[in-house]
């Protein structure tokens, strides 16, 4: 019994030097604070699935939650100091199916999403989310569409099932087509399923650009500090009339006006535009 006071006195020590080390660590590392800034968001995420679960449950499975979890995710941009900016939300088709596609930089591309999400409109993402906790199931309560990228056939088979509820329930889907995220400020090449879900659809694909975070977010330099990111929403592309063998050149001529958008967006003198002129960087990319 003798050594519980000493036991308290260590555990107050501990206690004292972490709230002096946590301070000292956020004004004078940069990387500590990216670590602690991320780790506050996906946290946060997390919490706020938890509390949209209940309410999502009432509909059960249905893409109109969706919109319980974009009120909810709203205010994280402040939180944050990120200004988002939006331009060109008059292209969205008013009343009909379409498919979405968007670059895909970071977990951060959320903020950009939920600033922009058209009604009836659910994310297509990796099937490794669904067990991503509660921000899984919140996921999942919203109608989002999970494929296994590594089973092809399922894969395929998903996106046909998605082409129908397309036109049946007058559903909008969002596609990254780059496949994964891009962290390096360019556009991978992307891939083909969106396209030929549109053109499978017959619906138009509507490409929409999320210019570039160096100037606030680099994973690579452990930085995040605040800043603004511009959202670029371009005409619809029509694809009726068009077929599979369409479906190659449909995808590069999406990615070269996007790419394009990409560039001028980004190099407005307000973000990313000295790390575009590196090696590797937008200026760099092939098309």
């Amino acid at each position: 019994m003798e050594l519980w006071p000493g036991a308290w006195t260590v555990l107050l020590l501990l206690l004292l030097l972490l709230l002096f080390l946590l301070p000292t660590l956020w004004f004078c590392s940069p990387s500590a604070k990216y670590f602690f800034k991320m780790a506050f968001y996906n946290g946060w995420i997390l919490f706020l699935a938890v509390l949209a679960i209940p309410v999502c449950a009432v509909r059960g499975r249905n893409v109109e939650n969706m919109k319980i979890l974009r009120l909810m995710l709203l205010h994280v941009k402040y939180l944050y100091g990120i200004r988002v900016e939006v331009r060109g939300a008059h292209h969205f088709p008013p009343s009909q199916p379409y498919v979405v596609v968007s670059n895909h930089q970071s977990s951060l591309d959320l903020l950009g999403m939920m600033e922009v999400l058209p009604g009836r409109c659910v994310p297509i993402a990796k099937r490794e989310l669904l067990w991503a906790g509660s921000a899984g199931l919140a996921c999942w309560l919203a109608g989002v569409i999970f494929i296994d990228r590594k089973r092809t056939g399922d894969a395929i088979s998903v996106m046909s099932e998605v082409a129908q509820t397309l036109l049946t329930q007058d559903v909008r889907v969002w596609v990254f087509p780059e496949g994964t995220r891009n962290h390096n400020g360019s556009m991978l090449p992307f891939k083909r399923g969106a396209f030929h879900l549109a053109v499978q659809a017959q619906v138009p694909i509507v490409p929409i650009v999320m210019s570039s975070y160096q100037d606030f977010y680099c994973k690579k330099e452990r930085r995040f500090t605040s800043g603004r990111c511009q959202v670029r929403v371009l005409p619809p592309v029509p694809t009726e009339g068009l077929t599979p063998d369409d479906v190659p050149a449909l995808a590069d001529r999406v990615r070269h006006s996007m790419l394009t958008i990409f560039r001028e967006i980004s190099t407005d003198g307000r973000g990313g535009g000295d790390y575009l002129k590196k090696p590797g960087g937008v200026g760099e990319a092939r098309l």
